[in-house]
């Protein structure tokens, strides 16, 4: 458990020494998931240049970018550790395309909030099991659902605590520390695709739209897939 105490000191910790802070407390169930975007490469660069006792995994929903698959790659030849993969059930896929069509999460919101829990959620249970802390790559400025989420959280249905260490970076801190420290990232992000999930419910975005704008853009929603809510 964390004290009051120690949640109070984390929450002041730079990110780097937040991590370093958590598996000091905990010498195991601490998992970091990535979804490869760029809040995600950071942290990871983080946990692996340390080698921090932390478990990195993602999830391959099955209709993610080439360039995911390519940095992973690269992920796993830079720094000589491997990054977990996590797959939806094939028959859960099988069962959503059969009965509502390959594309369904197009035609309504509940059926891409179906799509989002089968492709995502599920296989992040199975991935959580376990653990005893969550480490996101989550920030504050991402959307307005997540400026309300706090560095540190009890989460209560899955019986872990959730780390946030960027929750208060800003977009240029994000970019500066990958300059600076010459972290790989999607090649996506310099054709306009900021937050990147699957390759058919991703779009580039203009200057000036927020950073989610791209996600889902066909509907007007909370721009969550239910990993997060």
């Amino acid at each position: 458990m964390i004290s009051t105490e120690d949640a109070d000191i984390l929450k002041e910790l730079p990110a780097e020494e937040g991590l370093k802070f958590i598996t000091s407390r905990f010498s195991s169930g601490v998992v970091f998931s990535t979804s490869l975007g760029q809040e995600d490469q950071v942290i990871t660069d983080m946990i692996f240049k340390n080698k921090f006792p932390i478990k990195v995994f993602t999830l391959d929903t099955g209709r993610l970018f080439y360039e995911h698959y390519e940095l992973l790659s690269n992920n796993n030849s830079k720094y000589k550790i491997k990054t977990q993969v996590y797959f939806p059930e094939p028959s859960d896929v099988e069962q959503f395309v059969n009965e509502k069509g390959i594309n369904a999460f197009y035609h309504s919101v509940e059926n891409r909030k179906e799509c989002c829990y089968i492709r995502k959620v599920k296989p992040l249970n199975r991935a959580l099991e376990n653990a005893k802390v969550w480490i996101t790559g989550l920030r504050a400025e991402q959307s307005e659902n997540r400026g309300h989420m706090p560095v540190l959280e009890w989460d209560e249905e899955r019986q872990l605590y959730k780390y946030n260490p960027l929750m208060h970076w800003s977009y240029q801190e994000v970019l500066d520390y990958l300059q600076d420290h010459r972290v790989q990232e999607l090649s996506l992000h310099k054709k306009g695709f900021i937050s990147v999930g699957c390759q058919p419910c991703t779009r580039a975005i203009s200057e000036g739209e927020n950073p989610r704008a791209g996600r889902w853009w066909w509907e007007t929603s909370q721009k969550e897939c239910g990993l997060h809510t």
